[in-house]
């Protein structure tokens, strides 16, 4: 694990409470900082659990991997992060016991926000299984946060002058009948 000196307490902290990547294999290989940047390595074994009907990894544990990876390279500068929503493209399929590598890397981060992608790979002959984009979010340090007493006061909720007119209200006729909820059907037999 080399690059720049990191304190790896909290990133190697939320690791081992990870369980969920623990209880599926996946191995952390390396994890620092570039640049100032987080940069994660992980390995999984598809083991016969994640094996679906079409007898290929079920998307969802490649998923996994690559959320577990940009986990670790978004938090690799010692701030807690979590995922603020990704997306995952499927490249190629993979079979029972194969290993799958995933490298994450972290592209940019501005105020609390970042984006980080992983690439996984398999490591047999280095095909492309997966690019996966994460976006992240810092949380507040526990100083930063907003203290109870700075809440607003009830007495400084909205006054009753300024509610909403009933006139500008919508009237009960113009509400959707929950009948016109649109529905999914069954396609009809050709």
């Amino acid at each position: 694990m080399g690059g720049e000196a990191i304190d790896r307490g909290h990133v190697l902290s939320m690791w081992e409470a990870d369980r969920a990547s623990r209880d599926l294999g996946i191995e952390l290989l390396d994890v620092e900082l570039r640049d100032g940047l987080g940069y994660a390595l992980t390995r999984m074994t598809i083991s016969p659990a994640m094996v679906n009907g079409h007898g290929i990894a079920h998307g969802g544990y490649v998923f996994i991997l690559a959320d577990s990876t940009f986990a670790l390279a978004c938090n690799a500068g010692g701030m807690t992060t979590v995922a603020s929503g990704a997306d995952i493209s499927f490249v190629s399929s993979t079979r029972l016991d194969d290993v799958l590598i995933a490298e994450g890397i972290e592209r940019a981060t501005y105020g609390r926000n970042g984006i980080t992608d992983v690439t996984v790979t398999r490591e047999s002959d280095r095909a492309l299984v997966a690019e996966f984009r994460g976006r992240s979010r810092q949380a507040r340090p526990a100083s930063a946060a907003r203290p109870a007493s700075a809440a607003r006061p009830a007495s400084a909720a909205r006054p009753a002058s300024a509610a909403r007119p009933a006139s500008a209200a919508r009237p009960a006729s113009a509400a959707r009948p929950a009948s016109a909820a649109r529905q999914i059907r069954p396609a009809k037999d050709a």
